[in-house]
């Protein structure tokens, strides 16, 4: 499937900015939340409201990626990536011109059905484009300018919402300048026909991994939920802690943003050095540190410390999830696979707020960053375990 001129610069590119918009999809308004309540304050259950405009799109995003995976694989990834951009651009900046909050709720769902599209069908491309190491160093990087966006979109939704909270919205605009790009430069892959599937599906059948498409999923789901209570929950934790305003919330989150961007561009490197399982026990480990860290903050400095460890353990996780489905599972269903792994990451953003706002209404913030540093630990060690397990049996070489 690997298209010809697919290995240049102008590809690359594209593929890694365009990438940058997944970031953007909610967090880049996370700085104005406190700002946004305020001007709702006077709406019923403001509160939940102004959550959901930031994790509403994650739903969305959740429910559209399977339906883009059957998309892409049936009729063809550049089209329906161009028309995601484009709906992108227009849906994110719907927020600076809505003045209901329910309308720039429905802004936020078209905002995550073109996110679906957008990460599904980019993370396709690559694993369409490149194979073995290159497609291992490719996602890494692709990982890493994930982050790297969200720290600059991040760090300017921040200053941007101590002028304005609409401000921030207008960022996704951005999103227009990459569309003639998509459109010029990137290749459309051959796509076999239908008899020819089947031909090499019974020549060389490919088994679908269940075991492991389910393991991977509910990784995806649980450290989503757990990641985003960062720029769900920071920029009131801050403004508790230390009276920190939207641009310090903004450089926090960005900080953790960078650290993940960090560790993601290291992970070719350290993948070659350690198994799939033990960069997942790596991972679960250093975010349940960086919570603990958080949760026991005695101030601003303190909860940078406990947010940067975060984010390297944050940045293994995506780029490990994605080389370890697409080298085990068959080229014919990937999209569909990648499109399930999407939904798996994005259904825990949106649920990341329902679990975390009862629980720190009834404990606190400190204490529920606490608890979640304490099931990373937890998920770590049982990690370990199968990992002692595996090689008390022999197992060495099993692909998760």
């Amino acid at each position: 499937m690997k298209p010809r001129h697919a290995d240049t610069l102008g590809v690359k590119a594209t593929l890694l900015l365009v990438s940058t918009l997944t970031v953007m999809a909610g967090a880049t308004i996370a700085p104005s939340l406190p700002a946004m309540r305020s001007h709702f304050a006077e709406v019923p259950n403001a509160d939940y409201w102004v959550r959901l405009v930031l994790t509403v799109p994650a739903l969305f995003i959740a429910l559209g990626a399977p339906i883009t995976g059957v998309i892409i694989d049936r009729f063809g990834r550049k089209r329906w990536l161009a028309l995601s951009v484009l709906t992108y651009g227009l849906a994110g900046s719907s927020g600076f011109f809505l003045n209901e909050i329910g309308w720039i709720l429905v802004g936020r769902l078209v905002l995550g059905l073109s996110v679906a599209g957008i990460m599904t069908t980019a993370t396709t491309l690559v694993a369409d484009y490149y194979i073995g190491a290159a497609r291992a160093r490719f996602l890494g990087l692709q990982a890493a300018f994930m982050g790297l966006g969200g720290v600059l979109f991040l760090t300017l939704g921040g200053y941007l919402a101590d002028v304005n909270w609409r401000l921030p919205f207008l960022i996704y605009l951005s999103a227009w300048l990459m569309l003639p790009l998509v459109l010029l430069l990137l290749p459309e892959p051959r796509r076999a026909s239908r008899a020819e599937v089947l031909a090499l599906a019974a020549a060389n059948p490919e088994p679908v991994p269940w075991g492991l498409l389910a393991v991977t999923f509910a990784i995806a789901l649980l450290t989503q939920i757990v990641f985003y209570m960062i720029p769900v929950q920071i920029p009131f934790y801050l403004q508790q802690l230390s009276n920190a305003n939207a641009s310090q919330s903004g450089l926090a989150i960005a900080l953790a943003t960078l650290a993940a961007a960090t560790s993601s561009l290291s992970y070719q490197t350290v993948k070659a050095r350690f198994s799939f399982t033990a960069l997942y026990a790596m991972a679960f480990g250093l975010m349940g540190v960086g919570y603990l860290v958080i949760g026991r903050a005695p101030g601003y400095g303190a909860a940078l410390v406990g947010l940067a460890i975060a984010g390297l353990g944050l940045g293994l996780f995506t780029p490990n999830m994605t080389v370890c489905l697409t080298s085990s599972t068959p080229a014919a269903l990937r999209g569909r696979i990648l499109g399930g792994l999407t939904t798996s990451f994005f259904l825990g953003q949106f649920v990341s707020p329902l679990v975390s706002q009862p629980l720190s209404q009834r404990i606190g913030l400190a204490a529920t960053y606490g608890l979640a540093g304490l099931l990373m630990l937890t998920l770590g060690a049982m990690t370990l375990g199968v990992m002692a397990r595996w090689r008390w049996l022999g197992q060495r070489d099993r692909p998760l």
